[in-house]
């Protein structure tokens, strides 16, 4: 993960979590609309309601942030559920935090997370999630809005998530606004996710 809050501000409104829930990991990045205290309360709103829920599906996990962010100023949220036995990601999103997932294996390309518009606590759509298999040696990327939509087109090819990340962030981060990155290396082919 790489982060930086947007210039002049002192508090960040993009967010992220992952955690295990049974034997399947969650990947969530949420970007509270606008910027500052507002923004960070929103976020963090819908971050505290993913981290008590362990038994939803991704509708589930939106509907419950969706409720918890009524009243606030609203955010966008896009969420990932690895399922490693499976060699499965299923995954959706509200607003316009990009997802891209990156699959080296042997037909090895890169997938977009196709975004609904909407915002969750505010008018938000009918989530339908996808679901892709992994191929063993894939990554996949949660950008907010604050890094710019061509990451995607130039994305670094190392293995490490850590070094990846920065270099999105470095590369394509804008000043003006809070930008945070997600990296997440699923190398299933080598025995650990």
């Amino acid at each position: 993960m790489a982060a930086r809050v947007s210039a002049g501000e002192s508090e960040s409104g993009d967010r992220h979590l992952v955690k295990a829930i049974g034997g399947q990991v969650l990947v969530a990045v949420v970007d509270g609309l606008g910027r500052g205290p507002e923004a960070a309360a929103a976020a963090r709103a819908a971050i505290e309601t993913l981290e008590r829920d362990d038994e939803s599906t991704l509708p589930g996990f939106l509907t419950a942030c969706h409720r918890a962010l009524t009243g606030t100023r609203g955010a966008v949220l896009s969420l990932a559920l690895v399922d490693p036995a499976a060699r499965a990601l299923t995954w959706a999103g509200v607003g316009n935090v990009a997802g891209v997932l990156v699959q080296r294996g042997p037909a090895g390309h890169a997938r977009g997370l196709a975004m609904r518009g909407g915002i969750v606590g505010g008018d938000m759509p009918r989530i339908e999630p996808e679901t892709l298999a992994l191929s063993g040696d894939d990554t996949l990327i949660f950008a907010t809005d604050g890094i710019k939509g061509t990451f995607a087109d130039e994305l670094p090819l190392n293995d490490d998530p850590n070094s990846q990340a920065a270099a999105i962030l470095e590369r394509h981060g804008r000043t003006d606004d809070d930008a945070l990155v997600v990296v997440a290396h699923f190398a299933g082919t080598r025995g650990s996710s």
